[in-house]
């Protein structure tokens, strides 16, 4: 028996109150499902992984290309899906509002809003209008009881803007204007990753892995609650599409195809 989206918004928050979990990041029907084999139990959108896999660059996807993706996500697998709702498609509070409103209706279990503005001069919305951002974010959740969990991201020290009490700073006041969970990409040291869970505690926090180095019992140490990748696993599937290519324009020979997973591991993982 399928599981409800109700259902799905409960057990995500239930996620979120004791332990460490890893959101990994699917970006297609096949590879959230293929997650949901492997046995996560929630899974994350990647703006960027979407966005590659229709052949365009990250930030150039649509309201309505993600709308309809999420919808997607959501039907596919039996697990609370976290939308990646990159700066939620607007810069007027009043209109990040209806744009969250339209994101709920696909199902989503979660949902992030993020604080840039994609300009490089001015790449962070002033202060204030980013906390009235997400105040505006947590009533378009509330307004219909959804239940949706809203993660308020401060995106410094991906914009160089690596100032980590001023990081703090808006991290808090997104908790304040009702961020559930909080998430500052970018952050790497366990001093960092440490202070910012110190900083807006008990509230949970979202941290990001995109490289080696580091595990989750290393950050569940560090009190992070949760655990995404972003556009690493697209990478990676990049990757090793890269290298098979390549290999056949480059040499001609076709060496790197025998590290790919068989046809019918597959078959039988979506039969």
């Amino acid at each position: 028996m399928a599981i409800t989206t109700a259902e799905k918004r409960a057990t995500f928050r239930k996620m979120h109150e004791t332990g460490c979990f890893v959101l990994p990041n699917p970006w297609d029907i096949g590879s959230a499902r293929a997650l949901a084999h492997i046995g996560f139990k929630a899974i994350a959108s990647t703006s960027a992984g979407f966005a590659w896999s229709i052949g365009k660059a990250d930030n150039r996807v649509t309201l309505d290309d993600v709308c309809e993706h999420l919808a997607e996500l959501c039907g596919a697998v039996d697990l609370p899906v976290n939308a990646d709702f990159e700066a939620g498609f607007a810069h007027e509070a009043e209109k990040v509002a209806a744009n969250v409103a339209r994101a709920v209706k696909t199902g989503v279990a979660g949902l992030s809003i993020e604080d840039s503005t994609g300009e490089p001069a001015k790449p962070l919305y002033e202060r204030a209008l980013a906390i009235e951002r997400i105040r505006a974010a947590r009533a378009a959740i509330d307004k219909d009881n959804s239940g949706v969990l809203l993660v308020g991201r401060c995106e410094g020290f991906l914009v160089g803007q690596t100032d980590l009490k001023m990081v703090i700073d808006r991290l808090q006041a997104y908790a304040e204007a009702g961020a559930d969970c909080l998430y500052a990409p970018g952050i790497r040291s366990p001093e960092q990753i440490s202070a910012v869970v110190k900083a807006v505690q008990p509230k949970p926090v979202n941290l990001l892995l995109g490289w080696p180095g580091f595990s989750v019992s290393e950050a569940a140490d560090l009190g992070v609650r949760r655990i995404s990748v972003g556009g690493s696993l697209a990478r990676a599937a990049w990757g090793g599409f890269f290298r098979a290519a390549r290999e056949i324009a480059d040499k001609g020979t076709f060496t790197e195809l025998g590290s790919g997973t068989p046809g019918g591991e597959l078959n039988k993982m979506f039969g």
